[in-house]
């Protein structure tokens, strides 16, 4: 398949030269082909929801299992209601707040959206972005784009169109290049299926932000499993159940090529204990690098690539780099990485989720 790249500027997004450009592209959507596209959060990789061979499409060109749902985006809040049943008020009150934004809610699935879209469930997650190239997309595409993120199934998200083309050049019929996205970090996920508002992927959007709108909202266990680990634990394998709910909560994410190890805990403890594990590496002949953040990044030796995510103080700074970061270990073929742990704020949350599953949950919190 010949993949055409294209360039939009997400501020001349509706001008007609833009518009036409997308009007093509949301005629492939419209046929059934694939188009990887800009959002807030990273670039996704869409196709018609409600068409079963293009959900299908999908997971062959990502090599994704068929039971890790999609998200269902959508470009009016009014489409929810063609996209699910039996929608809660809650729904409607965090549209209200975060929509068009970085949430996705899990809600009953309607009729019209076929079971290979959604992984056989019969809940199906939705998406307003707010991304002006994605919202025009979704409206040229027919108003319903099934799009997890534009990658290979367990490399690194993509956040710019680079990385879309280094992954699926051959396996879509378009990539749009919207510059680099700006969140960097997949959307919140909150699961409104359950007695109790359940988050299933933490996000930019907050459990403090979920709560000012929801009241209780809980928060899956699975994700704090890592947390809960004791010092020097960590099996790099996620244990096997049934099938997720949301996209993400089963199989590894993010991974770079090299061996990765996540280190959390006192930052003097965590900075020695990285130095010890990188100097063993470096013995060993490896390429090795660190994660660090701005504050400790000058206390790794010298053979140490060190890439700064980031102030520990600023979770977002971190966020919005850390995809291509670790994309940037594969392209210099780093063997051995060691990240540091960023526990500080809420948004640190989806940060630790993200590098816990690109190091397959090999952890040590000292």
């Amino acid at each position: 398949m010949e993949t055409e790249i294209v360039r939009i500027d997400p501020g001349r997004a509706r001008e007609p030269e833009s518009r036409e450009i997308l009007r093509r592209a949301g005629e492939i959507i419209k046929s059934g082909g694939l188009v990887a596209f800009p959002t807030e959060t990273v670039y996704g990789l869409g196709g018609n929801a409600l068409d079963a061979t293009a959900s299908r499409r999908i997971y062959a060109a990502k090599g994704r299992p068929s039971d890790n749902p999609l998200i269902v985006h959508i470009a009016e809040t009014a489409d929810l209601e063609r996209t699910a049943v039996e929608i809660p008020e809650s729904a409607y009150a965090l549209a209200a707040r975060f929509w068009p934004g970085p949430l996705t809610m899990i809600l009953k699935k309607h009729p019209d959206i076929p079971t290979e879209t959604t992984g056989g469930l019969d809940t199906v997650a939705v998406r307003f972005p707010s991304h002006p190239v994605a919202q025009e997309l979704i409206a040229a595409g027919g108003g319903f784009i099934a799009a997890p993120s534009a990658n290979r199934s367990g490399r690194p998200s993509p956040t710019t169109a680079a990385h879309c083309i280094e992954d699926l050049t051959g396996q879509v019929n378009m990539i749009i290049d919207g510059g680099e996205v700006g969140i960097g970090v997949e959307s919140s996920i909150v699961d409104l299926t359950e007695e109790k508002p359940v988050i299933l992927r933490p996000g930019y959007i907050t459990p403090s932000m979920l709560r000012e709108v929801l009241g209780e909202v809980e928060t899956d266990p699975g994700l704090d499993a890592a947390a809960d680990l004791p010092p020097e634990a960590g099996s790099g394998n996620v244990p096997a159940g049934p099938g997720p709910k949301a996209p993400g909560m089963r199989y590894r994410h993010y991974a770079p090529q090299g061996s990765m190890l996540l280190v959390t805990g006192d930052e003097a403890a965590m900075v020695e204990r990285i130095r010890q594990e990188t100097a063993q590496a470096l013995a060993q002949g490896k390429r090795t690098a660190v994660i660090a953040s701005r504050e400790t990044a000058d206390a790794y030796p010298g053979g140490v690539r060190v890439f700064v995510a980031g102030s520990r103080h600023d979770p977002a700074e971190v966020a919005h780099h850390l995809f291509g970061i670790l994309r940037a270990c594969d392209e210099e073929g780093m063997e051995m990485i060691c990240a540091e742990g960023f526990e500080e704020g809420e948004l640190s949350r989806a940060v630790m989720n993200r590098l816990e599953k690109a190091c397959g949950h090999n952890i040590v919190r000292v």
